[in-house]
């Protein structure tokens, strides 16, 4: 919703059922939580740091970066 608010396209990858994905992920994130939500590629975090990110002001310069 954080991202759609401030109209930012983004790719939503399911990783249920696909263990490609799942291990890629966990290898890039070092996480096997969902989401993971890496800011071209930059890992970001879980929502809780994506918030946290937005409350600081730094998402936004990291989106125009």
């Amino acid at each position: 919703m954080l991202l759609k608010k401030k109209s930012i396209a983004y790719d939503d990858l399911v990783i249920t059922g696909n263990a490609e994905l799942r291990d890629e992920m966990q290898q890039r994130s070092g996480s096997h939580r969902v989401p993971q939500i890496f800011i071209g590629d930059r890992h970001v975090g879980g929502f809780d740091e994506l918030y946290a990110l937005e409350t600081s002001g730094e998402l936004d310069k990291l989106l125009a970066g």
